[in-house]
């Protein structure tokens, strides 16, 4: 018996897995979140399975189906939005089964900022203009770290993709305004891969106005930083003609004499 806890992708049913699909069409036992969770994704299950939304229930009671689906020998796939590992509240649900000797597995899936950076068509690392991303969010009910508040992280002046911060626009471009300029692009993207996803496209100084005219309220990745639409960059020297590596010999042009 194993949980198996699933990253389905950001939204689009197609962005799974194929191992991930497996095993959500042949567990007997399948929770998931189903207010991100699409519901394509469960029209496969077997025939006799047991199927649960978990979005309204907490902690003790989505662990209290994996403690009996593991005294019935069963196996769990727990389905979670975009991938489990990047704010998925699943660290607690693992230490749980540690606890109670039930054994898991995790299926990595794709995160909805790298389809957020995908709907933008927008490489996020640039070769002299920005090689580090910055993952992070606003601080909001969950405390941060210390050391990790905005404008520490932003004085690194890398990319910045924040997650569960829409709603505090105003205070993140208040906060980063006077650090990286008014003019700073940033693009948020609201339910990427949806059918209702959203694009807005702008800087620090009038990004907030365009989130308030949209009611965009949540379900948003906002990226922060000098690599959105730019087209003033230097090439990766991965294809240069004249870069040896472990598959290329570098050509060397002869000079003529």
């Amino acid at each position: 018996m194993t949980v198996y806890i699933i990253g389905a992708g950001p939204g689009d049913p197609d962005l799974i897995t194929v191992k991930g699909r497996r095993l959500i069409q042949t567990c007997p036992v399948v929770l998931y979140t189903g207010s991100l969770v699409p519901r394509a994704l469960l029209q496969d299950t077997a025939p006799d399975a047991f199927i649960a939304d978990t979005s309204s229930m907490n902690l003790d009671e989505i662990i209290g189906h994996m403690k009996a689906a593991h005294d019935r020998g069963q196996d769990v796939a727990r389905v979670h939005t975009g991938d489990p590992m990047i704010y998925g509240s699943t660290a607690e649900q693992m230490r749980r089964c540690d606890a109670l000797g039930i054994p898991y597995q995790v299926i990595p899936g794709v995160s909805s900022y790298a389809a957020a950076a995908a709907a933008l068509s927008q490489e996020l690392t640039l070769p002299e203009l920005s090689q580090t991303v910055i993952i992070s969010r606003c601080e909001g009910r969950t405390p941060m770290p210390e050391g990790e508040d905005l404008v520490a992280l932003a004085q690194h002046k890398a990319t910045l993709v924040l997650f569960l911060s829409v709603a505090m626009i105003k205070k993140i471009t208040r906060q980063l305004r006077p650090l990286l300029g008014d003019d700073c692009p940033v693009a948020i993207v609201y339910k990427a891969t949806w059918p209702d996803q959203l694009i807005l496209r702008g800087t620090l100084e009038n990004i907030s106005a365009q989130v308030t005219d949209a009611k965009i309220t949540s379900h948003s990745i906002i990226i922060i930083g000098r690599v959105l639409g730019t087209t003033d960059f230097a090439e990766s020297r991965l294809y240069a003609s004249d870069f040896s590596h472990g598959f290329r010999k570098a050509k060397v042009e002869e000079s003529l004499t």
